[in-house]
């Protein structure tokens, strides 16, 4: 297992290679540097014309004073494995804590975040939970993104009374009660994806996904709005890396006809090399759309395509469109990402924004302990009374609360490239109930209200 923690403090870091180097070998994960989260002192800006600047030193209440207090123990699992690599999730939550640390901390306490890989093997996943707990001593769990990580730990955080802030993927990450996710993860993403081929009228779906554990329970989702709409769809899995794209490619494009649709899930380097193979061989045309989820929604796959794809692609996107909105938040998110995001390899896009929103919801329940320790219970009682929160991220204001499953990010924007960006080409649209599962939530949990 590797271990990644803050930089601040003196500990050692795991990085991605380059996005466009793993295009089309997927992520390695064998490699670790020890490259510090924060490359420079000084407090960095962002700012789009007509905002104002952000700093990162808005980070926190004390700007430009390191936090010096006894550490709050945090800590994540995330997978790193040939074709899969969700690091960047935690590497941008650990880049948050860094700015806060540097500007006051948590009423004077750093955050210390523990970060271990896996390679979906269950037993090292259960051991690095324990890692966590009874070496670490970790008080909360935050930035959690794994392939079958939520069906292994489930019910050891819920005996142990942590309440998980993640990125799910695996059913128990939003079917549980200990387990609150900032995404849609694969299943309500592509059902978004979906959805929207739907509204333009496609005549077939033809859903391609990585051949990973939990490839039934993702389909279900598009099968069934696919069934409500009347309208065929094709399932396919792909082995990971995917080593001839070409046939892929042309596979999909046969299945799915000239008024179909084909709709990825993939992480962006696997979505690369199969674009790039139907761009290659000319079959961006042969197709009414492309779809994919949200991990497309990053402005390396957007540049690494070109002008080609304009208005061709549409990508679900879960987070807030980050090349066309102005907010402080935003701003705030691409000021930090600069100064300490060394080791978030992505860049700018969905990945990097679901590690911001982990880290500003657990500081946003830290600050809210006002009395006594930082403990197991203290933390995750702040954890799980988060309501009505606006990270300035979400279409939707964001909840934990006393629910039996929990799926709290559930309407979601359509994205597609713009000569290098993604830019919105659909607006905040709830994703349909037509899914039994968000038709679950919504029965117990309610709908939440739109962000202002």
């Amino acid at each position: 297992m590797k271990r990644l923690i803050p930089a601040r403090l003196a500990r050692r870091t795991i990085m991605l290679a380059a996005a466009i180097a793993l295009a089309a070998a997927g992520c390695s994960s064998s490699s670790s540097t020890s490259t510090p989260a924060a490359t420079s002192t000084t407090p960095a800006t962002s700012a789009t014309p007509g905002t104002t600047a952000v700093s990162t030193s808005q980070c926190g209440s004390k700007p430009g004073v390191a936090a010096t207090g006894t550490p709050i123990a945090l800590g994540a699992i995330a997978t790193n494995q040939p074709g899969t690599s969700f690091t960047d999730i935690p590497n941008m939550a650990n880049a948050y804590f860094a700015c806060v640390n540097a500007n006051g901390g948590i009423n004077g306490h750093p955050i210390k975040l523990y970060i271990e890989t896996e390679q979906t093997n269950p037993a090292q996943i259960a051991a690095d939970a324990k890692q966590l707990v009874q070496t670490d001593h970790v008080v909360g769990i935050i930035g959690n993104t794994s392939i079958i990580e939520c069906s292994v730990d489930s019910s050891y955080w819920q005996k142990l009374g942590y309440y998980i802030i993640d990125s799910g993927i695996a059913p128990e990450c939003y079917s549980t009660p200990n387990s609150a996710a900032v995404n849609m993860g694969p299943r309500y993403s592509s059902d978004g994806a979906v959805q929207y081929a739907l509204a333009q009228h496609a005549s077939k779906i033809v859903f391609d996904q990585s051949n990973v554990p939990g490839t039934g329970y993702i389909a279900a989702g598009p099968a069934a709005l696919a069934k409500a709409a009347n309208v065929p769809i094709v399932q396919l899995t792909e082995n990971v890396p995917i080593s001839d794209a070409d046939s892929v490619a042309i596979k999909e494009v046969d299945d799915a006809g000239p008024n179909g649709a084909v709709v990825l899930n993939f992480t962006p380097p696997e979505a690369l090399v199969i674009l790039q193979a139907a761009q290659k061989l000319g079959l961006e045309d042969r197709v009414k759309l492309w779809g994919c989820s949200t991990p497309c929604n990053t402005d390396f796959l957007a540049a690494s395509l070109g002008p080609k794809w304009n208005s061709k692609l549409f990508v679900n996107a879960e987070l807030t469109p980050p090349d066309t909105t102005n907010t402080a938040t935003m701003n705030l998110y691409k000021a930090i990402l600069k100064q300490y995001g060394s080791a978030v390899s992505g860049g700018i896009g969905s990945f990097s924004q679901m590690g911001f929103t982990e880290a500003e919801i657990a500081v946003h329940a830290l600050e809210s302990i006002t009395s006594g320790s930082y403990t197991v219970a203290s933390v995750n009682t702040a954890f799980k009374a988060v309501s009505g929160f606006n990270t300035g991220m979400l279409c939707q204001l964001w909840t934990y609360g006393s629910y039996p499953m929990h799926i709290p990010n559930n309407a979601d924007y359509t994205v597609t490239p713009d000569n290098g960006k993604m830019v919105t080409a659909q607006g905040c649209t709830q994703i349909s109930s037509v899914d039994p599962q968000i038709a679950q939530y919504r029965g117990v949990a309610g709908t939440a209200p739109l962000a202002p």
